[in-house]
């Protein structure tokens, strides 16, 4: 079916789910930042071709092969609309990985191109005439992404003096804690005693229910990360430097730091420890003086380091023990927004390098939010994001059913979005689509967030900080933050490198940290899940919290004359059974994976003529690091091996196949076949 895909693209706002200190819009005064038009990028039109062109388009557009465009695309009809326009490149949205290509074509990725053209037509004029052509079978904008805050707000900083106040405190209160993290106190998100918002003088209710967190303090003493799980951050760059993330920044092995060409042959030059998709390099940026620091904030959630007198987060190791990677995905820097292309490549991207979580704290203004506070609304329903997003879903259903191993923890990948800042009663796409999980954000009480969106399409919640809510703790410029999430920053950002920031960007990397807990956790008790299956525990192990939406909850919103002065209140029954199913719990998920998916096992293997398999055995037998291995093959003609320290490598001498065994020295023994052909592709998996 032909599409012609424009409009509610062109307008609809992808709005980044962070709040920062003054993010809260103002009612009344002028006309909100969301209502302008979010225009597509111009001169370039993303094309979905039909398949039986293939063909034409690889003979033809085969400069993109060495990441140089084209000027034809070998389509009469489609190069004379180019003629006319004053098309002059074609290319492909995502470049050729031989390792990769195989299932890219499988997805019908291959058959996305980027068409630029002269800018003296509209991305209109252009689409309405592609659209029609028997080859093509989708022409869409390339959608700006633009953000919903004015990105010169940055977060709120932990001042110097503030920090030694907290250290003061924190030695008075030493050992009750399981890390020695001395900023942890603050970290009601983590771990919630109960005894940060039990009142004030202004408002004598306690605003903090003990466990009101995502239950890492058990959790931690099943696992505390692995460094096989890669969480790959689509936002601002990660700070690489920050002392508490440096140790778990992601390293792509086969690729030369600071080079300008693209050594690991995967489509991305000098691709180190992620890439930049604003500029198209491999260099991740976060100190532009328009950075928020979104980017390290959301990974000091995920992965800072535990137990090294810092702060903690939920699967960041420690330094005997690594926890998890993080792979920085950078889609905004400074003022630079990012777009749709930029956007699926990095999904793709992702799935490709080994990341198994995608962490997207953004996402489309929700169907149903006002649309004089936030402009046109985003998309109604899933039918009409897929319909009207197509290359969209289509990178999504990439990673989805790409990423991970089936000889891994999962075999699948999940991606974790913000719910949304609008107040709205239904989430923003593309997280409100049924293969994404979608978080909405709750306060230090299981309280929905005042600005948090809820109702269809909301899968879970997770804290998120509510500033306006605890407003009356603190003073001055400092109100209010206490109730937000504390994590790290960037020190251009922060003198200290830590700071706040709330929002449903906020909740979102709990629940991204939890399930990159869980993955870590899977891994080392050496169980397999698809991705379906483990979104199905995540659901069912979170904890009940509608018990605790009930009544009214009153807040500060701010007013233009007053400030945040302006007393407000919600209806909580509005949100009683709309939080998802509740809010995520890293010890309950935790538990649930000792007793369920199944036990990994050392794979059949897949080996080229003449080529070689390097394995690790010890990653599919339990307790796999301290045991030795003895391989036997059956038929060695087809077939040897040798190992190498904690390697054992596999060499194809002859076509064939052959049964193979490999016994642990705790006597479990794994049972598989070896195939060995000309055509194998040397990835070794079958």
């Amino acid at each position: 079916m032909k599409k012609t895909i424009y409009g509610i693209c062109t307008a609809a706002l992808l709005a980044f789910g962070a709040c920062t200190n003054e993010e809260l819009p103002t009612p009344g005064t002028t006309e909100p930042e969301g209502s302008e038009e979010v225009k597509p990028v111009s001169g370039e039109v993303l094309v979905k071709f039909k398949s039986y062109v293939s063909d034409i388009l690889d003979q033809t557009v085969v400069k993109t092969r060495s990441g140089a465009p084209a000027t034809r695309s070998g389509i009469l009809s489609v190069d004379e609309v180019l003629d006319l326009v004053g098309g002059y490149e074609i290319e492909r949205v995502f470049p050729v990985d031989e390792r990769t290509e195989e299932r890219t074509r499988e997805a019908g990725l291959n058959l996305w191109y980027v068409v630029r053209f002269n800018e003296d037509y509209t991305v209109e004029q252009v689409i309405e005439r592609l659209a029609p052509l028997g080859e093509v079978q989708y022409a869409t904008p390339n959608r700006q992404i633009k953000r919903s805050y004015d990105p010169t707000r940055k977060a709120m900083p932990l001042t110097r003096e503030t920090l030694e106040a907290i250290k003061r405190q924190t030695r008075a209160t030493q050992g009750e804690y399981p890390f020695n993290d001395e900023l942890m106190v603050k970290q009601w998100n983590l771990i919630n005693r109960g005894d940060l918002f039990t009142g004030t003088e202004a408002c004598e209710v306690s605003r903090s229910v003990v466990g009101a967190d995502v239950q890492c303090e058990e959790a931690w003493k099943l696992s505390t990360g692995d460094p096989s799980i890669i969480v790959a951050v689509l936002d601002e760059g990660v700070c690489q430097t920050h002392p508490e993330l440096r140790d778990n920044i992601w390293t792509n092995e086969d690729e030369i730091d600071g080079s300008k060409k693209d050594n690991d042959g995967n489509g991305y030059a000098g691709d180190i420890h992620g890439f930049n998709f604003v500029t198209n390099t491999g260099i991740i940026t976060w100190d532009d003086l328009n950075d928020t620091g979104h980017g390290t904030h959301v990974a000091g959630v995920i992965a800072a380091q535990n137990d090294n007198g810092g702060i903690g987060s939920i699967a960041g190791g420690t330094p005997d023990k690594p926890g998890v990677k993080i792979m920085s995905c950078q889609i905004f820097a400074g003022n630079a927004g990012g777009n749709s292309m930029s956007s699926v490549k990095a999904i793709k991207y992702a799935a490709d390098n080994g990341a198994v979580i995608l962490q997207c704290s953004w996402g489309y203004t929700s169907g149903t939010a006002n649309s004089y506070e936030w402009g046109t609304p985003g998309y109604a329903d899933e039918e009409q994001w897929e319909t009207l997003a197509p290359l969209e879903k289509d990178a999504l259903d990439y990673f989805t059913h790409n990423a991970g191993s089936p000889n891994g923890p999962i075999d699948g990948g999940i991606a974790v979005f913000a719910s949304g800042n609008e107040y709205a009663n239904s989430a923003g796409f593309p997280g409100a689509a049924s293969m994404c999980v979608s978080v909405a954000a709750t306060a230090a009480d299981f309280t929905p967030a005042t600005y948090t969106n809820y109702g269809p399409g909301t899968n879970i919640s997770a804290p998120g900080g509510d500033r306006d809510y605890y407003w009356d703790y603190g003073e001055g410029a400092l109100r209010g933050e206490a109730g937000c999430v504390f994590s790290t920053l960037p020190y251009n950002v922060s003198e200290t490198g830590f700071g706040y920031m709330e929002g449903t960007s906020m909740a979102c990397p709990h629940v991204s940290g939890v399930v990159a807990l869980g993955l870590s956790y899977a891994a080392q008790q050496r169980r397999h899940f698809t991705a379906d299956e483990f979104k199905k525990l995540l659901y069912e192990t979170a904890t009940p919290i509608d018990e605790y939406i009930q009544g009214t909850k009153f807040y500060y919103r701010y007013a233009y004359d007053l400030g945040y002065t302006n007393p407000t209140q919600m209806m909580l029954s509005n949100y009683t059974g709309q939080m998802g199913v509740g809010q995520v719990n890293a010890k309950r998920l935790l538990d649930a994976i000792a007793q369920n998916g199944t036990p990994m096992r050392f794979p059949n293997l897949y080996i080229p003529l003449d080529g070689e398999v390097t394995t690790l055995p010890a990653t599919f037998f339990l307790n796999g690091e301290s045991l030795t291995y003895t391989v036997s093959i059956e038929n060695q003609a087809v077939a040897t091996s040798r190992t190498e320290g904690a390697k054992i490598i596999f060499s194809g001498l002859k076509e064939g196949s052959t049964k193979a065994s490999i016994a642990a020295s705790d006597g479990t023994t794994h049972n598989f076949n070896i195939t060995v052909r000309k055509s194998a592709s040397g990835s070794g998996w079958l």
